[in-house]
C-alpha cells in the first residue's frame, strides 16, 4: 500500500472580484505544488473571486468570469495528473448560487461540493448570496464544460488516500459533513476557508482542525483566505494548518503578504490502522449515510519521491517543548501515585515493600511510593526499602540508593544476597566460576524471594520496578524481578523513565545530588561483578541495544501499527548522523525477536497503571499467544 499521502495548504493572493487576475495565483501555486510531489492541495473559499465580494456574486459577470477561471485553470493541470485541487467559486445551477469546492486534477472536472452551512451571524451573510447544499435536489451540474457530480456527499479516491471536502463553516458546526464522509472512507478531509481574524480566533481554529482531525481518524488539510481580501469590515490571515490524528504536521505564518504553501506527508497507512483498531469508529459508521465515490488519479508515492515531508521525532513518548514535558511528567507521577494509593486504600494497606538497587527504574518507583503515602497522609515508615547487594553490586549505586533514601525521609536496610546465592548455586551443583544465566538470575530470583518475604513479614505489598521498555523485551528474570505486587512502572518507557527522574530532582533539591547521579549511572542489573576498578561491567545497552531505539520500534510497531520495514525507513530518518543503518537494523532485529518470543512474561504480569497511549497488560491493551514466531 501507499503509506503516505502528500498535501498542501495554499494561500494564494486575492483581488477580489477579478477572476483572471486570482487564478494567476491559484495557477503558480499549484505548479509549486505539483513539483513538490503533493498529491492534493486546497485552496482558500472562493479564491477565484475573492469572498469578499458581497452583493457582486449576483452579477453575472463575476459569475461567468468565475467558470471562465475554472475552464483555464482546468486546461493548466492537464500535465499533472498526480496532483488534485480543490478551488472555491461561485456556482450558479437550478436558480440558486452556491459556495463551492471544484475538485481538478489532470485537465479534468471530477465533481463540485457546495457549501451546507452558511454563517448568518454577526459579521457573517453568506446565506444573503447562496444556497445551502441542503436546498440542491440535482445530483450534477454542468460547469466549465463538464458534467459532473454535485453535493456534500462525494469522496475523491486516489489510490489508498481518500479525500472528502468541507467548507469553512461546515467546520465549525455541530454535524460536520466530514463526520459523514471520513465514516465513509475518506482520510483525508480538505477544507476551503475564509475564516477573518479575531483576537484569540487562532488558538480555537487550530484546536477545531486538530480535534475534528482525532474525532474522525483522518487528515485536516486547512487552507484561509489571505490579506487580500476586503477589508472593509474584517481582515483575513490566510492561516494554512495540516492536522493528523489530532497532532498539527504543518501551519503557515499568518498575515504574510506573500503566496504561501504549507505541505507535509500524512500517514495514511497509520490511519488505517487506527480505524480497524477503534470499534466505536466502526460502529458509528453504521448511523451515517452512502456517498458517492469518485476516482481520481493517484499520485506517485509521497515518501519515495523526494524524502518524507515531515518530522519524525526521534523520543515520541518525550514532548520535546519543556513546559509540555514538565507538564507531563508531573501527570505521569500523579497517575502512578494515585493508582498505588487506591491499590492500597482498597486492600487496607499502610505499609509497602520497595527493592532499591541504585538504578533509575526502583528510584522512580520509591518516589511513587512516597507521592502516594502522601496522597493518603500515611507515615512514611510504612515505606520499606532494602537494597540487596550481590556480586555485581557497586558501592556507586549502593550509595546512591542511600542518599535517596535519606533524602526522601524513607529507613533504608541492607541484606547482602551474596550468601544466600552462594548457597543456592552450590546446591545446584554449580560453579561460582561460570558467570551464566543462571549464576545471573540465582541473584534476581533471590533478591524477589527475600522482598516477597518481607512484604508478608511487615503485612504489606512487594511494589515493582520494571518498566514498559523492559516489558516490550522481556527484559526481565521470569518470576524474578518480572514479578510483584503491584507494578507502578509498567506503563512508562524507559526514554520517559529518565526525564520523570530528572523533573523530580529539579523540584526536590534534597534528593537532586542523588538523583542526578543516578540519571548519569550506566542502566544495568548488576549480576556480573564489577569491573577491576570497581565500576559497572554489565551495561544493559550493550546487550540488548540503546533504550532510545527500541523505545522508538515500540511506539511506532504498537501505537502505529507500523511495519518492520517502515520502521526501518522512519528510524534511519530520525536517527540519521546518531546511529549508522546497519545499527539501527540490527537492534530492530533484536526488538522484534524478543517481543514475540517473551510475550509469556507478560501474559501473567502483575497489575499496574496505563500512563500513556501503549500499555502492555494482557488484561486490557495487548493480547497475544505466547508461542508466535519472530516476525
Amino acid at each position: 500500500m501507499r503509506e503516505y499521502a502528500r498535501v498542501a495548504a495554499a494561500v494564494p493572493a486575492v483581488k477580489p472580484a477579478h477572476p483572471a487576475a486570482n487564478l494567476e495565483g491559484v495557477k503558480r501555486l499549484f505548479d509549486k505544488a505539483a513539483a513538490e510531489g503533493v498529491g492534493a492541495v486546497v485552496f482558500p473559499e472562493l479564491c477565484l473571486t475573492g469572498y469578499t465580494c458581497a452583493d457582486l456574486f449576483y452579477m453575472p459577470s463575476l459569475l461567468a468570469g468565475a467558470e471562465e477561471a475554472l475552464r483555464l485553470f482546468i486546461e493548466h493541470t492537464a500535465g499533472s495528473a498526480g496532483t488534485l485541487a480543490a478551488v472555491g467559486l461561485p456556482v450558479r445551477t437550478g436558480g440558486r448560487i452556491f459556495n463551492c469546492a471544484a475538485l481538478v486534477a489532470g485537465g479534468r472536472l471530477y465533481g463540485v461540493v457546495p457549501k451546507t452551512y452558511l454563517p448568518s451571524t454577526h459579521e457573517f451573510y453568506e446565506s444573503r448570496w447562496f444556497a445551502s447544499a441542503l436546498e440542491s435536489t440535482a445530483g450534477e451540474v454542468s460547469l466549465a464544460g463538464f458534467t459532473v457530480p454535485f453535493g456534500n456527499d462525494l469522496v475523491f479516491a486516489a489510490g489508498d488516500a481518500v479525500y472528502g471536502v468541507e467548507i469553512c463553516e461546515d467546520m465549525w458546526t455541530a454535524n460536520p459533513p466530514s463526520t459523514r464522509l471520513t465514516l465513509r472512507g475518506a482520510n483525508v478531509i480538505l477544507n476551503l476557508s475564509a475564516s477573518n481574524e479575531l483576537v484569540g480566533k487562532t488558538d480555537y481554529r487550530r484546536s477545531l482542525v486538530s480535534g475534528q482531525s482525532a474525532r474522525c481518524l483522518a487528515a485536516y488539510v486547512y487552507a484561509g483566505a489571505g490579506v487580500g481580501e476586503s477589508t472593509t469590515d474584517l481582515v483575513f490571515g490566510g492561516h494554512a494548518l495540516i492536522a493528523e490524528n489530532g497532532t498539527i504536521l504543518a501551519e503557515g505564518s499568518r498575515f504574510g503578504r506573500d503566496e504561501r504553501l504549507a505541505v507535509a506527508d500524512v500517514d495514511i497507512g497509520f490511519l488505517d490502522f487506527e480505524r480497524s483498531a477503534n470499534y466505536a469508529f466502526r460502529n458509528a459508521a453504521t448511523t451515517v449515510g452512502d456517498v458517492r465515490r469518485i476516482a481520481v488519479p493517484a499520485p506517485a508515492d509521497a515518501e519515495n519521491s523526494s524524502g518524507l515531508r515531515r518530522r519524525v521525532d526521534p523520543h515520541p513518548f518525550v514532548p520535546g517543548a519543556d513546559a509540555e514535558r514538565s507538564e507531563r511528567c508531573e501527570e505521569i507521577l500523579a497517575i502512578q501515585s494515585t493508582g498505588l494509593a487506591t491499590r492500597l486504600q482498597a486492600i487496607g494497606c499502610k505499609d509497602v515493600v520497595v527493592g532499591l538497587s541504585g538504578g533509575l527504574d526502583s528510584a522512580l518507583a520509591l518516589i511513587v511510593c512516597v507521592e502516594a503515602f502522601r496522597r493518603l497522609g500515611l507515615d512514611m515508615s510504612g515505606i520499606h526499602a532494602y537494597t540487596l547487594p550481590g556480586f555485581g553490586t557497586t558501592s556507586r549505586t549502593k550509595g546512591n540508593a542511600g542518599r535517596l533514601c535519606e533524602g526522601l525521609g524513607v529507613a533504608l536496610e541492607t541484606i547482602d544476597i551474596t550468601p544466600m546465592a552462594r548457597r543456592h548455586l552450590a546446591d545446584l551443583g554449580r560453579d561460582e566460576s561460570v558467570k551464566d544465566i543462571t549464576y545471573e538470575n540465582t541473584q534476581a530470583r533471590g533478591r524477589t524471594y527475600i522482598l516477597m518475604d518481607k512484604a508478608n513479614q511487615v503485612g504489606g505489598i512487594l511494589v515493582g520496578t520494571g518498566d514498559l521498555s523492559e516489558l516490550a523485551l522481556g527484559w526481565c528474570t521470569y518470576n524474578g524481578d518480572h514479578m510483584s505486587m503491584y507494578g507502578v512502572n509498567a506503563g512508562v518507557p524507559k526514554t520517559l523513565v529518565k526525564y520523570i527522574v530528572g523533573w523530580y530532582a529539579e523540584q526536590n533539591a534534597n534528593v537532586r545530588e542523588a538523583l542526578l547521579d543516578i540519571l548519569a549511572t550506566p542502566v544495568s542489573p548488576e549480576l556480573l561483578p564489577a569491573a577491576a576498578d570497581g565500576t559497572i561491567a554489565q551495561v544493559t545497552e550493550d546487550k540488548v541495544g540503546p533504550y532510545e531505539l527500541h523505545d522508538f520500534f515500540l511506539y511506532h510497531f504498537l501505537r502505529r501499527g507500523a511495519s518492520k520495514e517502515k520502521i526501518l525507513r522512519l528510524a534511519k530518518i530520525a536517527f540519521a548522523g546518531e546511529y549508522e543503518d546497519a545499527a539501527i537494523a540490527k537492534w530492530l532485529d533484536v526488538f522484534m525477536r524478543r517481543f514475540y518470543t517473551q510475550q509469556f512474561k507478560r501474559s501473567c504480569m502483575p497489575d499496574g497503571p496505563k500512563v500513556g497511549s501503549i500499555n502492555l497488560s494482557p488484561r486490557g491493551d495487548w493480547r497475544m499467544p505466547s508461542d508466535v514466531a519472530p516476525q
